[in-house]
């Protein structure tokens, strides 16, 4: 379903912003440093590994607590949503001159919006970038017992590297090395999966299979669709997207690039769901390992188990520490992006990077030495909004573009959808106001009707001051 997505909706999408072989940012505006033209089998690579992270094996793994109905959230929600918001994002800032996130949010939402998204973004990917040095040191202990904090100098100095140099120099050159043991990972786990005659994959139900009980037993709607997260839709993708924007050759790229890579993102995340509750044969399984030994232990006994000792465990588990390397060290470099373009500092000048790239650094760094393991729990549900406000802000381009073509219900409807989970969320979660659903279940449609009416509002102020 994931791979007919692609061919026909994902084909869809493309047909509406009719792709052009007019010169990309990355031809127009070479500087030798962000905006530099890449071969697209890198670019699909860097994109693939940029967006992946942990969100695809973790968030899955969470997902599948609820047993196989996630599959269908997976499927559905990156056909219909996670791949037109990645293909909003990148094309969007394609045709916008390689415009960092913020810039085109504020385009189109406004300048109040313009401001928050740059501070809010700078600081959400100082974070992530902080959270991916942290989770990769803890992994690397594991696998070498070297000490934590000798680990978090080097993966900071790497981080330090990958903001400042050219993205030609480092990332383009290991990111395929790295794409390799994470694809292995993936075929590994789905192949042992698949054809080990000692386990049974369980049958799919659309039930809720979560191994609790009573008020202990977490609703599918909507706790699962923002444990997933990265595995169906996520905002940091937007960030990621602008970036592989400016090392484009064609807009014809965009498809494969931007919604091909979410859609690889999707299988990923089925491959992992799938093996959870397969691996230890209930949801209740599951839950014990999970919260016995943490979702790094879960993940390297599903690839011992499926794939047996030696070097396919080893390749498996360095796919499992690269994932948050290679979103990491991207995080980082968005962040100095975002700087650069609210500053409107050029980039070429080892000096101006240095000027952003080093206070970046020094604060991720700082950040790793905090317990900030509770404000990581609303991470989830910050990067399902911040994807709900990208698919608005694609709703109201894609408005002004073809207003009379109605084209732009593809990102207001999961637009919609996505500002009634977020906010049903925040408002019924443990980590939010506990409000029961009699209250948040409405709440949220209230929410999305308010968000409707305010794009409705936007889109009428855009086009009146286009005429």
């Amino acid at each position: 379903m994931l791979i007919v997505g692609y061919l026909i909706y994902g084909k869809i999408v493309d047909n509406i912003f009719k792709p052009t072989d007019a010169p990309t940012p990355a031809i127009t505006k070479a500087d030798g440093v962000d905006f530099i033209a890449l071969p697209t089998w890198k670019v699909f690579m860097i994109q693939l590994l940029n967006i992946a992270g942990l969100g695809p094996i973790f968030g899955a793994l969470a997902g599948a607590l609820w047993g196989p109905v996630v599959y269908i959230w997976i499927v559905c929600g990156t056909i219909f949503a996670g791949g037109v918001h990645d293909y909003l994002s990148g094309m969007i800032s394609l045709r916008e001159g390689g415009k960092s996130l913020p810039e085109i949010v504020g385009e189109y939402l406004g300048e109040t919006t313009l401001m928050i998204m740059r501070i809010f973004l700078v600081l959400l990917m100082i974070l992530v970038g902080t959270v991916f040095t942290v989770g990769p040191a803890g992994l690397l202990k594991m696998l070498t017992g070297v000490d934590v904090t000798t680990l978090l100098l080097i993966i900071l100095f790497y981080y330090f590297l990958a903001t400042l140099l050219p993205i030609d120099k480092l990332i383009g050159r290991l990111y395929p090395i790295f794409g390799v043991c994470f694809i292995i990972m993936a075929i590994g786990v789905m192949g042992g999966m698949m054809f080990n005659s000692n386990v049974t994959m369980p049958e799919m139900q659309l039930t809720n299979l979560y191994p609790a009980e009573g008020a202990d037993k977490l609703p599918i709607w909507p706790l699962m669709f923002i444990t997933v997260a990265c595995g169906a839709i996520s905002g940091f993708h937007a960030t990621q997207s602008p970036m592989m924007a400016r090392c484009l050759k064609s807009e014809r790229l965009a498809r494969p690039v931007f919604y091909g890579a979410m859609v690889c993102e999707g299988i990923i995340g089925l491959i992992w769901a799938a093996a959870g509750i397969t691996f230890y044969e209930s949801t209740g399984g599951l839950a014990a390992a999970l919260s016995a030994d943490g979702p790094g232990a879960v993940v390297h006994a599903i690839c011992n188990g499926f794939m047996g000792g030696g070097i396919g465990v080893a390749l498996a588990m360095i796919g499992v520490v690269v994932c948050p390397i290679t979103s990491g060290d991207t995080a980082l470099r968005c962040a100095r992006l975002i700087l650069a373009d609210w500053l409107g500092m050029a980039q070429e000048k080892i000096k101006n990077r240095l000027i952003l790239a080093l206070p970046i650094i020094v604060i991720a760094g700082i950040i790793t030495q905090l317990d900030f393991n509770v404000i990581w729990r609303y991470f989830a549900w910050l990067n399902q909004s911040l994807a709900t406000i990208v698919l608005w802000t694609g709703a109201v381009y894609m408005y002004m573009m073809k207003p009379e073509s109605k084209s732009y219900l593809l990102a207001m409807i999961p637009a919609i959808f996505m500002s009634i989970v977020t906010f049903t969320y925040i408002l019924q979660a443990k980590e939010g106001l506990q409000l029961s659903t009699m209250i948040s279940y409405p709440a949220g449609i209230v929410f999305a009707i308010g968000c409707l009416i305010l794009c409705l509002k936007t889109r009428m102020i855009k086009h009146h001051t286009a005429h």
